[in-house]
């Protein structure tokens, strides 16, 4: 059985996602995939047509970002015709999962080199839903808010999903704010640091000009008190009809956890953020190493999958985690660099809390709380962001994870093998 080797990593600066306000959401999804895509070509005298295949990862696959994204990105970056790709959906986990595919592949001895990664506009979901006004897609979200009803699985809405798992964990508001202001702490020293520096290449407009070379997102200065002052932004939906039968997202929950309350307590800075961003890793075996001449910096350890409750929908990380250490043979104290997306600060708050952390490793550059969360696009950028980490203080492994609607969660082990 080969090895997967990581050879690099790279990502697109994370814009803001309200349609025409952010810095990149007057540009085609395919423009960001293409420009992860032509980085990794330029930095690794890369041969496209040397490429077995790109696997991708793109959450809400329509509008314009329907189609295969990962091969129409390509063919834009101007690859090879014989590099083809797939693009799949895993909700927020597919970022991770596309990683895991490629390294699949690599591993079995299908393949030597994949290219792995993922885009995500979160500025045009609004806009593909508009498009498709009266079809039967949109009359199903219009019926059941986009969520489907299960008899056994009744699945809520994520935001107060995170709402009532703090209540059923008592982390408090007080213990959530923290936590959002700490994210943006660490993410204003890291990009103050130029942490970011290796992996971020800048996206260029049609006319050469610089659309964005850094992360729009980032409220530096946001502290505890700042938070504090902020409304819960899901009290309204705890109220709003998630099936036909008028049953509402609060009680979607409580129909399968009777006995629970909670109080309303995430806002806009404990949630992740709506951006728009793509990431990309090239992944070789040791014949493609060799063959190109590259250096690997990280072998894929493992990568597994973990389903959980997908009424509360965001506690699967903790499973995955152990999961994959115990596929790898590690410890939690094996461990030096942890990314757990922060989808809701509660996510991360109680993988910690359960896995028993050092807060000095987890999420150490800041998490989707500062930076944004472009859903398909989000885990190859913390495998990228968690590489780069160990590279800096010259750790062994890096756990990668986050939770994925529906109540998954994929998680990736890595280890630095580069000087």
């Amino acid at each position: 059985m080969t090895t997967a080797y990581i050879v690099d990593a790279v990502r697109t600066p994370r814009g803001g996602g309200k349609l025409g306000k952010g810095a990149l959401t007057h540009l085609h999804p395919q423009h960001l995939g293409a420009t992860v895509l032509k980085a990794l070509k330029e930095r690794n005298q890369l041969d496209t047509s040397k490429v077995d295949d790109i696997i991708w990862s793109t959450s809400q696959q329509r509008g314009k970002q329907g189609g295969d994204l990962g091969r129409l990105s390509a063919l834009y970056a101007g690859y090879d015709t014989k590099a083809s790709g797939v693009t799949l959906d895993r909700y927020c986990g597919g970022g991770i999962s596309s990683v895991g595919f490629a390294a699949s592949q690599i591993i079995a001895g299908f393949e030597d080199v994949v290219i792995a990664g993922g885009t995500e506009m979160m500025s045009h979901h609004a806009e593909a839903d508009s498009w498709e006004q009266g079809t039967p897609f949109a009359q199903l979200g219009r019926a059941k808010g986009n969520y489907a009803l299960y008899d056994a699985h009744p699945i809520s809405h994520v935001g107060v999903a995170a709402d009532a798992i703090a209540g059923m964990e008592g982390i408090s508001r007080e213990e959530l704010d923290a936590f959002g202001a700490e994210s943006q702490r660490r993410a204003a020293v890291a990009m103050a640091e130029g942490r970011f520096d290796r992996s971020v290449v800048p996206v260029y407009n049609d006319d050469g000009t610089i659309a964005l070379d850094r992360d729009e997102f980032p409220r530096p200065g946001t502290t505890a008190e700042s938070l504090a002052a902020l409304k819960p932004s899901f009290v309204a939906i705890n109220d709003v009809a998630a099936s036909p039968d008028g049953t509402t997202m609060k009680q979607m929950i409580q129909k399968k956890y009777p006995d629970l309350e909670w109080e309303p307590v995430h806002h806009a800075g404990t949630s992740s953020g709506v951006v728009d961003g793509s990431a990309a890793l090239l992944l070789a075996s040791e014949e493609g190493l060799k063959a190109n001449g590259w250096k690997a910096r990280a072998r894929i350890v493992t990568a597994v999958n973990h389903g959980d409750c997908p009424t509360l929908i965001l506690n699967a990380p903790v499973p995955a985690a152990k999961k994959a250490l115990e596929r790898a043979g590690l410890t939690v104290d094996d461990i030096d660099v942890w990314e757990i997306n922060e989808a809701f600060a509660v996510v991360t708050e109680k993988a910690i809390r359960d896995l028993g952390l050092d807060r000095a490793k987890v999420n150490v550059n800041g998490g989707a709380i500062a930076l944004g969360h472009p859903i398909g696009a989000t885990g190859s950028m913390l495998i990228g962001t968690a590489l780069d980490e160990l590279e800096r203080t010259g750790g062994r492994y890096a756990l990668i994870t986050q939770c994925a609607f529906g109540g998954m969660a994929p998680a990736l082990i890595i280890e630095r093998v580069g000087e």
